[in-house]
């Protein structure tokens, strides 16, 4: 379905309008509403009347103009950036395409320089009619609503703390998956599936990488009678998934889970070198 009209800082699904030296024209139903993709993102032979799904945005002179590039974040959606630049009213961030987004001094957490990470949402500025980045979070989250314990949500991984990894969950809500239940490799700027644990009064959510007691019962009765029998494993979490199965007969996905159940039931002890059952 093409578009009704182009909308700026997303994807819009555009009809081929005319085809010209440096690329082609782009339009929605809209009469006369056109955007221009440059020749190199230009699918080979394409034709009049065809539907393409760009990403919209405004170049050097504030033109709209099309790429087949999708940034790291959209209008309304959160991303982790770098700075590339600064200037006299703020600095630009690399999000993805040939033209840096702007984030304006007046909406900086803090004073940023060249090579710094931060953390935003992607806004638009009527005024100006230009997107730009918004580093104040605080203001753009809300308290958690409409969501229940276990549901499965969206979250951008944006720090790490002493607690575990803060995360942004569905563009909207902040949330925590706190480090004693991970055992798995988690980055800042990850994006990811997860469950919700807990909300809490605050309208803030405890976050867990699997659902909420949903852990196989045949899988964690497996591994605990295995680590009662034997005491101490030389296996972990990061062991392969061909150790795992055989010897605890389930696979490493399963066993992660099982872990993670027995450390929160605080029936084993897990070091680098291996699981110990606690006494």
């Amino acid at each position: 379905m093409i578009e009704e009209f182009i909308k700026l800082g997303e994807v819009n699904k555009l009809e081929v309008k005319k085809i010209v030296d440096f690329g082609v024209y782009l339009g929605s139903k809209e009469e006369d509403d056109w955007v221009l993709l440059p020749k190199k993102y230009v699918p080979e032979n394409i034709k009049i009347g065809d539907v393409l799904e760009v990403f919209v945005y405004s170049d050097s002179e504030d033109r709209y103009v099309a790429t087949t590039n999708i940034p790291y974040a959209k209008l309304g959606e959160f991303g982790v950036f770098e700075v590339v630049d600064t200037v006299k009213f703020g600095a630009f961030v690399d999000w993805g395409l040939e033209k840096n987004l702007f984030l304006p001094f007046s909406a900086q957490s803090k004073n940023v320089k060249i090579g710094d990470k931060v953390v935003g949402i992607v806004k638009y500025d009527e005024k100006t009619d230009r997107l730009y980045l918004d580093g104040k979070i605080g203001r753009n989250l809300k308290k958690a609503k409409n969501l229940n314990i276990n549901d499965e949500v969206d979250v951008l991984i944006i720090a790490k703390t002493p607690l575990g990894y803060k995360a942004i969950v569905n563009n909207m809500y902040e949330g925590m998956l706190f480090e004693n239940e991970i055992f798995e490799k988690i980055k800042t700027g990850e994006k990811r599936k997860v469950f919700v644990k807990n909300i809490r009064a605050d309208g803030k959510l405890d976050l867990s990488l699997r659902p909420v007691g949903k852990v196989k019962d045949d899988a964690y009765e497996k591994v605990y009678k295995k680590i009662k029998e034997k005491k101490e494993i030389a296996i972990t979490s990061k062991s392969t998934p061909e150790s795992i199965q055989k010897e605890f007969g389930v696979s490493k996905k399963s066993f992660k889970a099982a872990l993670n159940r027995l450390k929160e039931e605080n029936k084993i002890e897990i070091n680098e070198n291996g699981i110990k059952l606690k006494i």
